[in-house]
């Protein structure tokens, strides 16, 4: 542009000069004709001469212009061939009407065109109404693609170096875990020094092992817990081997009286050390939770868990009771009432466990209230008892007036549940800030947020016997009702088959206190006992069982019938006295128009991890799920879990 201006500003004093000397050569024309036109001669000379100049100085300023586009134009050119981004024009069916020559690199082809972008690329969705970018991948590269649907064209982008360096950062992220000997005090109590010695020393060595096997760095922090740093790779290949490192130290000291279990917290996916060691806590205390032997893993927001085999080993000691209770009876006196619930559809171990805490309440001499939001058959003749009792039936309330009691001074009680969406109403654990909760279930991740108090002890065979633990400690001299203590008893009762499962010193302590206190069994059985109807529809139910690998029965009720949860539940429970039968799942509608599902277990499978997959939960031998859905889907949705769990124990087909 400058150059031009240049140019221009010379051709204007060519004009000038040319209009001085024809002024000069007029006036020499004025004075003499012949001077004139020797001043003519003489201009023209001069305006030729500087003309030709000019006219040289043109053409070399020419082709410096041609000369310097041609090469900006092969630079372009170049540039555009050379640059490390593909280029490609698509019609709208998604076929490649023209493409750069570093889309031909990309694809390895002599040419592209007329060829469709899903060739190479099966996840790229040409989609029509936005601009996006996707990353895909192609041989050995990643490449970003940057969609621009409007004008039918993708830009593709190397991004190689950038996933892997994205990869090696992912892979190299810090965890933190706590590991645990769950049993350590239990298995030892009657060895020496010098054996106690030795076997730690084992279950050290094979802890020390298995660390240096996947490259954590292990640091013990006492005699029992161990803390260990781990990558996000290291954490991928434990979970290929399903945490190991509990079988072996399992199989390792089988030959004990009390065989060591191991309990994991591990926690990866957030920022800062001291939140991840806050995490792998949680994590520990969400294994121990829920029976320990097993590991429980916190990536972000989720929570995954490995292990769990075996049940719960049972603590011998009552120092925690008494901690509980101490703890609970103090909470009670600050209080201004106390408000008490279970889980919704509620059984006997729910109301029982509630009957009981209200009783400890009251010798407190504090208001309190059990919420329950109807009457089902399972306890359907303790309700009808209760309603006989003038002086207990006035304390029982329906959720809305619970919410219109409840203050933020008011003590929540939850017994028998520990899952926010399972209690009868949510909606009084927001009313305060004061809850405690009682339970025997395995601690699952729906956990009830920052309760007060906790006594969650998965080795009880109910919540019941959990209760009725605790109540000596709430006053020196508990004085219970016939109605009250039976109510517990019949809790065990049932949560235990009759004492046949899940039945260990502390469940038969406890059904002696009851029975010291005035606990009736024959009542307790009246209540129990099943009607015609409803064993009817139990062998209906029955009826329709299948063996699944030898071991597993499965019933699957008539999807044109309904049945209630007791009925599905007491199913359950006799299949699994059928010979050789290890579990038994039966999976029915019920009249509110989920699908029910019970689970049960001799022992020797866990089937709280089989009901956590289909989004229930419960214990290792006594489980559930309430599924949305037709019954037909969850039924499948059930053998695929099945044949799932199956495989990953090894006696799948």
């Amino acid at each position: 542009m400058a150059e031009w201006r240049k140019r221009q500003d010379v051709s204007w004093r060519t004009v000038g000069l040319g209009l001085f000397t024809a002024a000069v050569a007029a006036g020499w024309f004025a004075l003499d004709w012949r001077a004139g036109l020797a001043a003519e001669a003489v201009a023209a000379g001069v305006i030729y001469a500087y003309w030709r100049l000019e006219w040289s100085e043109w053409r070399i300023w020419r082709r410096r212009v041609a000369g310097l586009s041609y090469r900006v134009r092969k630079a372009g050119e170049e540039a555009f061939n050379g640059l490390p981004l593909g280029i490609v024009l698509y019609d709208e069916s998604g076929r490649i009407e023209w493409h750069n020559p570093f889309f031909r690199r990309m694809t390895g082809e002599e040419s592209a065109v007329g060829r469709y972008l899903s060739e190479w690329f099966p996840a790229l969705r040409l989609k029509k109404d936005r601009d996006e970018v996707v990353v895909l991948p192609l041989s050995d590269r990643v490449y970003e693609a940057h969609l621009r649907p409007s004008r039918r064209l993708v830009y593709f982008f190397d991004v190689t170096e950038r996933a892997v360096l994205q990869k090696k950062m992912e892979e190299e992220r810090l965890g933190v875990g706590i590991v645990m000997i769950d049993n350590l005090d239990e298995a030892s109590q009657s060895m020496d020094d010098q054996t106690r010695s030795m076997l730690t020393a084992k279950v050290t060595g094979e802890i020390t092992n298995w660390a240096a096997k996947y490259g954590m760095l292990l640091r013990r922090m006492s005699s029992d817990r161990f803390l260990v740093l781990f990558t996000q790779r290291t954490l991928q290949a434990l979970e290929q081997s399903r945490f190991d490192i509990l079988d072996h130290v399992r199989e390792l000291t089988a030959g004990q009286k009390v065989p060591l279990t191991l309990s994991i917290g591990l926690a990866i996916g957030f920022d800062g050390l001291p939140e991840l060691g806050q995490m792998a806590q949680t994590s520990l205390d969400m294994a121990l939770g829920r029976g320990g032997d097993q590991a429980a893993v916190r990536i972000g927001e989720r929570y995954f868990f490995y292990g769990g085999k075996t049940g719960a080993i049972e603590r011998r000691t009552r120092v925690r009771a008494r901690v509980v209770a101490h703890a609970l009876r103090d909470l009670v006196r600050d209080s201004e009432n106390v408000i008490i619930m279970g889980h919704r559809l509620a059984d006997m171990d729910a109301l029982g466990a509630a009957i009981g805490m209200r009783r400890a309440v009251r010798e407190l001499n504090k208001e309190a209230y059990i919420v329950l939001e109807s009457v089902n058959p399972s306890i359907e003749r303790l309700m009808d008892r209760v309603r006989r009792e003038e002086g207990l039936i006035g304390w029982f309330i329906g959720p809305d007036e619970a919410m219109g009691i409840a203050t933020p001074l008011s003590l929540v009680v939850v017994v028998d549940t520990h899952r926010t969406s399972m209690v009868v109403e949510p909606r009084l654990l927001r009313q305060t800030s004061r809850v405690a909760v009682i339970d025997h279930h395995r601690r699952g991740e729906d956990f009830i947020a920052d309760p007060t108090v906790v006594y969650q002890e998965p080795h009880a065979s109910s919540t019941c016997e959990l209760v009725a633990e605790l109540l000596p400690y709430f006053h020196d001299r508990v004085s219970l009702t016939v109605l009250e203590a039976t109510a517990l008893l019949a809790g065990i009762v049932v949560d235990t088959k009759q004492f046949t499962l899940r039945t260990g010193a502390r469940t038969f302590e406890a059904a002696s206190f009851l029975r010291r206190h005035g606990a009736d069994p024959a009542l307790a059985r009246e209540w129990l006992r099943e009607d015609l109807s409803e064993f009817l529809e139990k062998a209906e139910l029955i009826r329709n069982t299948v063996i699944l690998y030898d071991r597993f029965a499965l019933a699957v009720a008539d999807p044109d019938r309904s049945y209630s949860q007791l009925v599905i539940a007491q199913a359950a429970d006799t299949l699994l006295e059928m010979g050789g039968v290890e579990a038994s799942f039966v999976a029915a509608e019920r009249p509110d128009g989920k699908i029910g599902i019970s689970a049960r277990s001799t022992g020797s499978v866990n089937v709280q991890l089989i009901m956590e997959r289909m989004g229930g939960g419960g214990h290792f031998t006594n489980a559930a799920a309430q599924v949305d859905g037709p019954l037909e889907k969850v039924a499948g949705r059930l053998r695929e879990v099945l044949n799932e769990f199956a495989g990953e124990e090894g006696f799948g087909e």
